[in-house]
């Protein structure tokens, strides 16, 4: 997922420099391994709340408003959580904040297990610890990437981790499915037959299902901060100060390039729209006009959305290289369009496959619109960066939109909210399309 993917996590706020001249040296390789096992880590984590969503939902009889909770909590993090891991990792530098940001997700994974046994409250809880602890190791772990190496190579790296965030995306829903929903599953109606005592025992079985998985991730996280802990990495100084990234002191200024405000919205509706098709692909998938999956078999083509943008980002960045980003922005979001209508209006496998589809397109829009909406900022590019991670918070906010149509209208016809996402992208992608390509060459 581009933004953590959701989404890749948020590029650093700021310009960066090492003090140690050996970073260039092939002894950064190991290092820059363990850097490079966060990236995955936290995009199989990010993407294994599509395989939990359907899961919950069907425990705690859920409507879809109250199963989009679980995006709401994981994604409000972004939101409350950024500022105060900035001044953390101030405070206590960047090697020991990614060390506090791998513990406290492993507390997240850890409390799954008490959730397990208490209620649908609980697990909330633990998605926000969960994601508390995935922002600070993201806004701690980020400018390592630069550093571990030859700055000539440092793109080369960048690529590097961000293929293996998107290999957590795209084999987390078949981890999760086959460790978390290989039980079976009975339907409202057999449920509502069973007697009380009898229903509460699925109940418990079914909650139980993610504490081994969630321990054995809490135990991965440890280990991983345990590695981070004891590897000598480059010490990471600021290169300059000034106002932090969404203070008053900066933003007021900052928010008058308008490019800015409509790339802040860009991201807010497209990683909202990423976000929320996949928090629904499992029970799309599981209407009988569509293709009757019980959420074991559906969870495997979760796989398909995100691994097409794995591939996207590669034909993507080809591309790229003839048309302007604009043009390529807006190209996929009308596609985007067109198969999200095509998945609300049609049935069958098709409209299954148009849907999984999406994720191709999803593939280069995250890096687009945040580089188009920095353009030009100059020394008030770490002040946009932060206004446009924060704008992340779109994760939380969309799924609820669909939720809500989909208790109202069915969650076939939700996509349309999504859809809408999208049609705000290709806005932008058009707007700025002629002035980003002039500036470039492209």
């Amino acid at each position: 997922m581009e933004h953590a993917s959701l989404p890749a996590s948020p590029p650093a706020a700021a310009p960066r420099t090492a003090s140690a001249p050996a970073a260039a040296e092939a002894s950064s390789a190991y290092p820059l391994a363990v850097v490079t096992l966060l990236f995955f880590m936290w995009g199989l984590l990010t993407s294994l709340n599509d395989v939990l969503i359907p899961h919950l939902k069907s425990i705690y009889t859920l409507n879809y408003v109250q199963a989009m909770l679980v995006q709401f909590c994981f994604f409000g993090a972004y939101l409350l959580v950024s500022l105060p891991a900035g001044m953390l990792i101030r405070r206590i530098g960047y090697q020991h904040g990614a060390v506090v940001g791998l513990v406290v997700a492993a507390g997240g994974c850890a409390l799954f297990y008490p959730a397990a046994e208490s209620g649908y409250g609980l697990f909330l809880f633990a998605f926000f610890v969960l994601a508390a602890g995935i922002t600070v190791l993201q806004v701690a772990a980020n400018p390592y990437v630069t550093v571990l190496g030859a700055p000539a190579t440092a793109s080369s790296r960048l690529n590097l981790t961000q293929a293996c965030n998107s290999l957590g995306t795209t084999l987390a829903p078949a981890f999760g499915g086959l460790l978390i929903l290989s039980a079976t599953v009975l339907g409202a109606d057999e449920l509502a037959r069973l007697p009380a005592a009898e229903r509460a025992a699925y109940h418990a079985g079914q909650a139980a299902a993610v504490q081994g998985p969630y321990l054995v991730l809490a135990g991965a996280l440890l280990t991983l901060a345990l590695l981070f802990a004891l590897v000598r990495l480059p010490a990471i100084r600021e290169a300059g100060a000034g106002a932090p990234a969404g203070s008053s002191a900066g933003s007021g200024h900052v928010l008058r390039h308008k490019h800015l405000v409509l790339g802040a919205v860009g991201i807010f509706v497209y990683v909202g729209a990423e976000v929320s098709i996949g928090s629904f692909l499992i029970n799309y998938m599981g209407e009988q006009h569509i293709a009757g999956l019980s959420h074991a078999d559906a969870a495997l083509y979760v796989s398909y959305y995100w691994g097409g943008a794995m591939v996207g980002r590669f034909i993507g960045s080809a591309v790229m290289r003839r048309v302007s980003p604009g043009l390529t922005l807006a190209f996929n979001s009308a596609l985007a369009i067109a198969l999200l209508l095509f998945a609300s209006l049609g049935d069958g496998r098709a409209a299954m496959w148009t849907l999984l589809a999406v994720g191709l397109c999803n593939s280069i829009m995250f890096p687009t619109i945040f580089s188009m909406a920095l353009h030009r900022l100059g020394a008030l590019t770490g002040q946009g960066s932060g206004v446009l991670c924060m704008a992340i918070v779109g994760g939380a906010i969309v799924p609820f939109a669909q939720g809500a149509l989909a208790d109202a209208a069915g969650v076939q016809l939700s996509f349309l909210v999504p859809a809408l996402c999208y049609a705000f992208v290709l806005y932008f992608g058009l707007k700025y399309a002629c002035m980003y390509s002039a500036a470039t060459g492209a």
